[in-house]
Formats: C-alpha cells, sequence, structure tokens
C-alpha cells in the first residue's frame, strides 16, 4: 500500500512537472512583439521581451570558407564572378527580409520623436519614407501598389521596397538603438518605459553616446539613465573615513548586456549565408556545389508532397510573373509574404527570389582576394568620435543636425540629435600603420596606380598634361548634389550632359544580391552580383540585417559528421 502511495505522488508531481513545461511552451510562443525591436508594439507602454539570446528577428551562421563569386552560369560574359576562397566570421542574420511592418514601427518613431510640422525635423520623416511611385510603370496599371503597398495591412509581412542603400543603413542604426534601450531597461539601466513616455528629439538613448558618456544619454535625464542593480558597487567609506565613490554604476562594453550594431551584411556574409553549403556538408569537405540556395539544380520541389512547387518568387518568363489562374507557379505576381518558400539550410528565408537585397560593398568588377580573404568587404571608410575642447564627446543637436542632398533631391539627415558626431580618422590614427593609411579605403588597391581613383598618374602622384576629371578610373556621370529651389518654389536642377561618359560605376554605387520577382532565374544564384546607386531605389529591391558574432565561431559542441 505505500509503494502504490509512494507511485502515485511520484506520478502526480510528473504532470505537474509536464503541464509547467507545456504552459511555459505556449507562453512562450504565444508571446508577441516586433521582429525588428523585440519591443511589444501591440503594448501602450511597449515593453521589451523577457528573453533574448541574439538579436530579434535573427538566426546564427556559423562562419566558414567557401569559394565566393562561383557561378553556374555566365551568360553576360562580364568578367564580374571571378571565383575566390574566402573565409567569413561567424554572424547573425534577419531570418526575412524586413517587413513593411517593421519598417513601418521606424517611420511611426520618427513621426513621434521628430514632428514633421517642426522646421529643424521636416526632413528627417520625409527623408526616412519609401519611394512608393517605384511601383509605376509607364505602360502599366500598377497605381495599387503605389497607393497600398507600403501601408495597407494585406501587405505587412510582405518586403518593403522603394528603399534605398542610405534609407536601410538608417533603419539599422535606429534598430540598433532601440534594442539596446530595451535590453537595459530589462537589466535595470534605464527608467522602465522611458523609451517610449520619455524619448523626445532632445532626449534620445544612443548606444555610443551611453558607452562614452552615460549622463549625457536621454538628454542627460537622471531619472531615466539609473544606476544598475547587478554588479554596481556602491559608494563606501574606507578606514579612513574618505569616501569611495560608486563604480560600475552603468553598463559597460565588459557587461556583455548591450548587443553589437545592426547593419547591412557584407556581400561575403550575404552570399555565404544564401548559399548555405553546410547542407553539403560531410566531415570537412562539402559535396559538390550548390546552384540555388536549396541543394539540385532546379527550382522546382522534388518532395513528394509538394513535388512540382516552386521553391522561390521569380519571374517564369516573358509575361509570366506567377502562372496561370488556378494554378500559379510560384504563387505570386508581384513580391510575396515572407517566410512563404522554404528556409535554407542555415534557416534563412527569400535569400532567392521575391526582392533583390541591398548589401554594405561598394561595387567593383573584381573581388582582390589577393589583398585580403578574410571577411572580403569594399567600403570601410574610419572615423572616430569628435571631441571638443572641455575634452568631452560631442554630439549632435537639432542646432546642427545636418541632411545630405541626394542626387534626386531628397534630403536626409545623417545623424540624429543624441548620437556622437563623426569626424575622419587622421595622422594620430594612421602614423606609422601597416594595416591602413587613410580614413576612405573604397578605392584600395582598385586597379590603378598607387590605389587611386585616378589612372596615369606620375611616381609624385600628378600628371600635368591631363585634367583630373580626364583620369578618372571611372568616368562615371556627376550630379549636382545641392538642389535648390527658386523664387517660385520650384526645384532648381542641375543634370550631366556629357556625351563622354564610358561607366555607371562610382563611390555611390552598392552591390545587390540575389533574384527577384521581376528577375529570370539566372540571378537566382548566390554568387550573382550586381549594382545600383546608392540613393535610388526600386519596386525589387528590399535588404535584411545582419549583426557580428562576438566569442566563440560556433554555438555548439561539433559532431564529426553532419548528417
Amino acid at each position: 500500500m505505500k509503494v502504490n502511495k509512494i507511485m502515485g505522488l511520484r506520478l502526480i508531481v510528473s504532470m505537474i512537472i509536464i503541464i509547467g513545461f507545456a504552459s511555459c511552451s505556449k507562453k512562450s510562443s504565444s508571446s508577441k512583439g516586433s521582429r525588428a525591436t523585440g519591443w511589444n508594439v501591440d503594448s501602450k507602454k511597449g515593453s521589451a521581451k523577457s528573453k533574448q539570446e541574439a538579436g530579434p528577428g535573427l538566426v546564427f551562421v556559423e562562419g566558414g570558407t567557401f569559394t565566393m563569386g562561383k557561378v553556374e552560369d555566365d551568360v553576360m560574359h562580364d568578367w564580374n564572378n571571378t571565383p575566390s576562397q574566402q573565409h567569413v566570421q561567424s554572424f547573425y542574420m534577419d531570418e526575412t527580409e524586413v517587413t513593411n511592418a517593421m519598417y513601418l514601427e521606424y517611420l511611426d518613431w520618427l513621426k513621434k520623436v521628430f514632428p514633421p510640422t517642426e522646421a529643424n525635423y521636416k526632413n528627417i520623416y520625409e527623408g526616412a519614407s519609401p519611394d512608393t511611385l517605384v511601383w509605376r510603370n509607364r505602360l502599366g496599371y500598377n497605381e495599387t501598389m503605389t497607393n497600398n503597398y507600403l501601408r495597407h495591412p494585406s501587405y505587412a509581412n510582405y518586403p518593403v521596397v522603394g528603399v534605398n542603400w542610405i534609407q536601410a543603413v538608417e533603419f539599422s542604426k535606429w534598430r540598433t538603438e532601440r534594442v539596446n534601450e530595451a535590453l537595459l531597461e530589462k537589466n535595470g539601466y534605464l527608467k522602465k518605459n522611458a523609451k517610449t513616455q520619455d524619448v523626445s528629439a532632445e532626449s534620445i538613448f544612443d548606444t555610443e553616446t551611453y558607452f562614452n558618456s552615460p549622463t549625457l544619454a536621454f538628454g542627460g535625464k537622471k531619472d531615466v539613465v539609473l544606476a544598475g542593480k547587478k554588479g554596481a558597487r556602491k559608494s563606501t567609506t574606507d578606514k579612513g573615513g574618505k569616501v569611495v565613490a560608486a563604480t560600475n554604476i552603468y553598463a559597460q562594453r565588459s557587461s556583455g548586456i548591450l548587443l553589437p550594431e545592426y547593419r547591412l551584411p557584407t556581400e561575403a556574409e550575404w552570399e555565404y549565408a544564401a548559399a548555405a553549403a553546410i547542407g553539403q556538408r560531410e566531415y570537412n569537405i562539402y559535396r559538390g556545389q550548390k546552384k540555388y540556395p536549396w541543394s539540385g539544380s532546379y527550382t522546382r520541389s522534388g518532395k513528394r508532397q509538394n513535388k512540382g512547387d516552386q521553391l522561390a518568387n521569380f519571374k517564369q518568363g516573358n509575361g509570366d510573373y506567377g502562372g496561370i489562374a488556378g494554378w500559379s507557379d510560384d504563387g505570386a505576381d508581384i513580391t510575396n509574404a515572407v517566410k512563404s518558400y522554404p528556409a535554407n539550410d542555415f534557416g534563412l528565408y527569400d535569400m532567392a527570389g521575391n526582392v533583390a537585397e541591398w548589401v554594405l560593398d561598394v561595387y567593383r568588377p573584381i573581388v582582390d582576394n589577393e589583398a585580403n580573404d578574410f571577411n572580403y568587404f569594399r567600403g570601410n571608410n574610419y572615423t572616430k568620435n569628435k571631441i571638443g575642447k572641455d575634452g568631452k564627446v560631442e554630439l549632435v543637436t537639432k542646432d546642427n543636425i545636418e541632411y545630405e542632398t541626394l542626387s534626386n533631391g531628397k534630403k536626409v539627415a545623417k545623424s540624429f540629435p543624441g548620437q556622437i558626431i563623426q569626424v575622419p580618422v587622421d595622422e594620430n590614427e594612421t602614423y606609422l600603420r601597416q594595416n591602413f593609411d587613410k580614413s576612405d579605403n573604397k578605392n584600395y588597391r582598385d586597379g590603378d596606380t598607387q590605389s587611386s581613383k585616378y589612372f596615369g598618374l606620375s611616381d609624385s602622384g600628378t600628371d600635368v598634361k591631363k585634367g583630373k576629371e580626364e583620369r578618372k578610373m571611372y568616368n562615371s556621370p556627376i550630379h549636382n548634389t545641392n538642389v535648390s529651389t527658386d523664387s517660385l518654389g520650384n526645384m532648381v536642377k542641375k543634370f550631366d550632359s556629357s556625351n563622354k561618359r564610358t561607366t555607371l560605376i562610382n563611390e555611390k554605387v552598392r552591390v545587390y544580391k540575389g533574384g527577384s520577382w521581376r528577375d529570370r532565374a539566372y540571378w537566382l544564384d548566390p554568387a550573382q552580383r550586381r549594382y545600383f546607386p546608392e540613393d535610388m531605389a526600386t519596386d525589387y529591391i528590399g535588404f535584411r540585417c545582419a549583426m557580428s558574432k562576438v566569442g566563440a565561431k560556433s554555438e555548439k559542441r561539433k559532431s564529426a559528421r553532419n548528417n
């Protein structure tokens, strides 16, 4: 009888534990939160997620070696994809492309914090807004998308388009700050709900400002930026009665609480993640080369349950964007909702088709693996914090905020109030260095003399026979970026009327990768690469964010074979 009671008690305890785990799992899976910031956007208080191992919306991509630029087909014959062996460090990448809902969260925040009705901020919201006119076509009726694609709830989970490279970079910066301030709030370093209730144009959180001078963060509000509750040493007195100041009262880099920045992935990272060759791994080798992000040489599924279905959203042929009515090959005519197609072996969706994606790199026809074969990236422009006469960092304010005028006349904010003003590095950082010697490195080893964008230079670096513009390696159109208005309010522009231009390549064109809903299957190969001006947008280019991983290469114990 006693044994039966013990067995019964054990059974009851086991059932309680199982129910507890089930309820926790259900609670976790049903919790709501933005995949952009981790905020509960349905709550007026904007509370953060209770647990975060990686940044919101990100999945882990373990780094490794791969052959970059190896394409199965090269019908263009443009010498644009020369295979080279590269190594990429481990990083995190967005599970999906940034969606309309995620981008609208950004716009709503900007509109609240920087009211467009105020003169100092009138260009911030407009400069961040996607260009909805990209849907228009001279011989096509697309006004439905022009008016509805960005904001209609039917398109909420569709990838955002009409965003240029500059806007994508600014969204990534904003996302970094919103995620990190939520983490500080969670750990007791920021006043609860300050990120929604106390935020204004004069009091904004910025990660680098917080690290360098916490008392200046959030506009210097002491009731918002708090002394941490975890690991902080309070003020005490020593044996002599002298007061010893408190230490570690603010979060530091060494605290490990705040995340690295969200950013666009580099071309090498994007291509490595899209190819997902890890699915071909056996021991320490790859079993062949994949043509697409999925295994096999065809765009249709060979699995029994969905045999014949297209594995991506792309253009099937002339006048065929999704098949005939009642039988859609890929289930879409324009873009499609994210996660509509199977993920690749890294768990990433839509790395082929749907929309092409901006990456961080400045475009050049070659990838110089002789100069570097580790975390390859062209576009480094090193800066440092501007220090004032008082020895403290100088911040952007509403009075000194600067805007960049794009070639189309649109103005985009270079930085926001509360951020540290950045200036180019100088000889104090470059003197006698071997790894870099100047701030702007876009044109380093660009196939011309002395790593310059000009050709035909003499040993002294000058050539008196030719003018500066005539010696440009990339003789691209020059746009007037100082667009002004006349007395009647009309926009005054200056177009480059020269008929001697030889290329569209310059320092302001960026790489974009992956095929889109407008592209044929040829462009679905992860190694394919194209370029587009950084200040222009289209209806087929979107983006996703990445984040560097700090620490170990792997997140789990290794096995000898990947099955």
